[in-house]
């Protein structure tokens, strides 16, 4: 049997639009009334998010001040998360129909993300995802888990899982972030990075996948390549 752990927020869903709106909500309420500011546009945020500028760094270029860009920073943490604004995030273009490719070949699917479990199944019911995913194949966060960091977090997780769930012959991760590589890796599981999310190419090359792709449909066709057997199920 072949598994496939994919994170959630990068190759499936798309959170640019609710990182962005953060993004001007905190920088409308930190800065001082009548202060000029440099409101980036989309792509410009973006490109700074995808490239892990960090938060008081891209307040400083929209024209805060050290202290407000500390505010900034902290508010934005506070807010992005939050459930009024995951209703921003929208599907990721294919990955409906890949996740149904997946079923059609019989590959064991499990959802592995650092989304709480109340923003995970607000998802599922937005976009009606949880067929997808039987519950003894999700994995994210308890609605009180205390984070520390995605990067220390998530190989916990990983290890649960990989703990929790039937053994299979060969695993492999798709994810967007550093956390998913060191993830992957610290349990040696391949791992495929894709660019549809929140870090650019040089960010994760840094981690060394074992393959970078656009998305999460190219992740797929890459592994049908790679093990041609599943084809045959």
């Amino acid at each position: 049997m072949l598994r496939l752990i994919t994170d959630f927020d990068g190759p499936i869903m798309d959170v640019s639009d609710r990182y962005y709106c953060v993004y001007q909500y905190c920088l409308e309420k930190t800065k001082r009334p009548k202060q000029p500011i440099h409101q980036l546009s989309k792509a410009q945020f973006w490109e700074l998010k995808r490239a892990r500028v960090p938060e008081q760094k891209i307040g400083i270029i929209s024209g805060l001040d050290e202290e407000q860009a500390r505010k900034f920073a902290r508010l934005r943490r506070e807010t992005v998360h939050t459930l009024p604004y995951l209703r921003h995030d929208k599907l990721i273009p294919g990955a409906v129909e890949t996740l149904e490719k997946l079923q059609h070949l019989g590959i064991d699917v499990v959802v592995m993300t650092m989304r709480r479990e109340q923003e995970l199944e607000a998802a599922f019911k937005q976009y009606d995802l949880a067929r997808f995913f039987p519950r003894d194949r999700c994995y994210c966060l308890s609605n009180d888990y205390v984070k520390t960091s995605d990067v220390r977090d998530k190989p916990l997780l990983m290890e649960r899982a990989l703990t929790e769930l039937p053994s299979a012959a060969e695993v492999w991760m798709i994810g967007d972030t550093e956390a998913d590589i060191v993830a992957a890796k610290t349990h040696k599981v391949k791992i495929i990075g894709v660019l549809s999310g929140i870090r650019d190419r040089p960010r994760l090359e840094r981690y060394q996948p074992d393959m970078i792709v656009n998305d999460l449909s190219e992740a797929v066709a890459a592994l049908v390549a790679t093990i041609p057997s599943i084809t045959r199920k």
